[in-house]
């Protein structure tokens, strides 16, 4: 029998290390944090000249900040008993690969410690109000899952997450390239709260009797599942819904109307997690979720460049 050459088992060993540190920033979540900064971005162009400097700073600290607060999930939930080798939608760094704790916790310091390092440059272009700001955010990323009363555990999670990662990354994004936030701003970011917002939901929806199990009280816990999902429906409604209104009140231009090409994302979610129980037949539905969060976002992005050439 000849022995495996030692470069082809250091590839090999390698390739699963990326994997599974990919894994570990659960990707699919991953569209909360850049999507909101191109269509913050994107709403900028109308007022003033786009500094790219900064918006790539801010695209990389908002991706910087969602994977740490993936990994605080990870790290903080294996710490309190409720991640297994069985349990579904985790990174599994921790359970499955034994990946030392620690490392996971540290790992997600690092990444803070990138971002504020980022957000020294941010301040220094812009105001350094947004330090605090910032702070606050990142705050939120930590006790979503960390601390003695985290954020996820409770019915508040989506309406956070929604808020800090939906609404808060657009209207940073704006005012970073224009120094001041607009009515229309805050209005096209509602949409974008109310989807990030789904994406929490849906994940609730998926882990529901598991969370149950560990004494969670989740959104999805206290009103049912079937409830949940009607409730995930008419967020998807109301996200197409607000942006033909504003199109009809002549807030933004029609161009906007591009969203629709996602519509079927948002069907397919729901479909997906009708009559289902068991989490691993609703993995699919959760990923339409996000993809619609992804699909809208840049739609809308999309439109408002659109609009700005013509």
């Amino acid at each position: 029998m000849q022995p495996q050459p030692q470069t082809s088992v250091a590839s090999a060993s390698s390739t699963k290390t990326w994997k599974v540190w990919w894994q570990l920033t659960r990707p699919h979540t991953l569209t909360a944090a850049f999507v909101p900064v191109f269509l913050g971005t994107a709403l900028a162009v109308y007022e003033a000249n786009i500094h790219i400097g900064l918006f790539f700073a801010m695209l990389i600290a908002s991706l910087f900040l969602q994977i740490a607060t993936n990994m605080f999930n990870e790290y903080y939930d294996f710490k309190r008993g409720n991640d297994t080798a069985d349990s579904v939608g985790i990174g599994g760094a921790i359970v499955r690969e034994g990946v030392k704790p620690r490392t996971v916790l540290n790992a997600a310091l690092g990444l803070y410690g990138i971002s504020i390092m980022i957000g020294i440059y941010i301040c220094m272009n812009s105001t350094w109000w947004l330090a605090a700001i910032g702070l606050a955010c990142m705050a939120v990323g930590y006790l979503y899952t960390g601390g003695p009363y985290p954020i996820a555990y409770t019915p508040f999670g989506e309406i956070i997450s929604g808020f800090v990662m939906g609404m808060m990354l657009i209207l940073i994004s704006f005012y970073i390239q224009t120094g001041f936030i607009s009515m229309t701003s805050i209005l096209v970011a509602i949409p974008s709260f109310i989807l990030v917002g789904g994406i929490m939901l849906s994940n609730n929806i998926r882990d529901l009797d598991g969370d149950k199990e560990f004494g969670r009280k989740t959104l999805a816990i206290l009103i049912g599942r079937e409830k949940a999902v009607k409730l995930l429906a008419a967020m998807f409604v109301t996200a197409y819904v607000w942006v033909f209104i504003l199109i009809a009140a002549n807030i933004v231009s029609p161009w906007l109307a591009l969203i629709l090409i996602s519509a079927p994302k948002p069907l397919k979610a729901i479909k997906g997690f009708k009559g289902k129980t068991i989490a691993f037949e609703m993995i699919p539905a959760m990923k339409h979720t996000a993809q619609t969060n992804t699909i809208f976002g840049l739609l809308l992005a999309v439109g408002l460049f659109m609009a700005y050439i013509t």
